[in-house]
């Protein structure tokens, strides 16, 4: 299983000078195994390489499966402005399966018609490929992908979010973005007290898994002047992550104003992590499972 990220930015993308090394791509990231469909969690800006890299791939190896499930955590800009860049919609012989919460197959066509309207972006989406289909995603109600088992995640999020929780024939990964705290400050796991009930409830859903890649996109004093902006931030992950007996965690959804340096900082901080490990996510990083 090959985990790799394409953009890990929040909010904005914010390419330039101080995000060179960590990237300015807002939220993709691939899921892959030889001979499976590939899984994309969220069609941010980084979901353009993504999609270039994916049908290079099978034109260089006939035997690549032209086969690709696209995961929406939610429909906020920063997750789906690569979404109409992404090259296997275009690509004849592409199969590619749009998922996000929804009632139904109807619903999630609305819904991400609202971006593809011919206002917001010059396409609508009925004027794309055929390839597309659509389905709805039932938090808590797992279903499969060729070899993959997934299941999605409600997470704290304004307009709502779902995270995503895939089962491989090798490892275990959770996609937790974007998501606040699931406890107030001075309360639960990261203040070290009892876990609140929704605290538990993700603690269950992801306990044991080899990686989560989770949602920090400020440090502890930022987020206690921002609460209610859906967002968290590294000690808190870290914290829900301990309590689960996760193995390794990835910070995730950097703020468009966190500079390479200060991302330096951070991954510094938690270098010496062990329960879980720590990794700050950065544009291009592989982790093979």
């Amino acid at each position: 299983m090959k985990l790799t990220f394409w953009g890990v930015r929040g909010s904005i993308p914010s390419p330039g000078p101080t995000t060179v090394r960590y990237g300015g791509n807002s939220s993709c990231v691939s899921l892959s195994l030889p001979g499976a469909p590939t899984v994309v969690f969220d069609g941010g800006t980084g979901a353009r390489a993504l999609g270039t890299s994916l049908v290079a791939q099978a034109q260089a190896d006939a035997s690549t499966p032209r086969d690709v499930v696209l995961l929406f955590t939610h429909l906020h800009a920063d997750h789906v402005l690569g979404f109409p860049f992404f090259a296997p919609i275009f690509v004849p012989g592409w199969a590619v399966r749009v998922g996000l919460p929804a009632a139904d197959e109807a619903e999630v066509q609305e819904r991400l018609g609202r971006f593809m309207n011919g206002v917001l972006h010059p396409l609508r989406l009925a004027e794309l490929g055929r390839q597309l289909s659509y389905f709805a995603v039932q938090p808590a109600v797992p279903w499969a992908i060729g070899p993959w088992e997934v299941e999605g995640i409600r997470l704290a999020h304004p307009g709502g979010s779902v995270g995503y929780k895939v089962k491989g024939p090798t490892a275990s990964i959770a996609y937790l973005t974007d998501s606040q705290p699931l406890a107030p400050p001075g309360a639960g796991v990261a203040a070290g007290l009892e876990p609140t009930s929704a605290e538990q409830r993700l603690i269950d859903a992801i306990r044991g898994l080899d990686a989560v890649i989770f949602d920090t996109m400020y440090e502890y004093d930022e987020y206690l002047t921002k609460m209610d902006y859906g967002h968290a931030y590294p000690e808190y992950a870290q914290a829900l992550c301990a309590a689960a007996g996760v193995k390794q965690l990835y910070l995730f959804h950097h703020a468009p104003d966190a500079s390479d340096d200060a991302l330096d900082a951070r991954a510094a901080r938690f270098a010496e992590a062990s329960s879980p490990r720590i990794a700050v996510a950065r544009e291009g990083l592989v982790a093979e499972f």
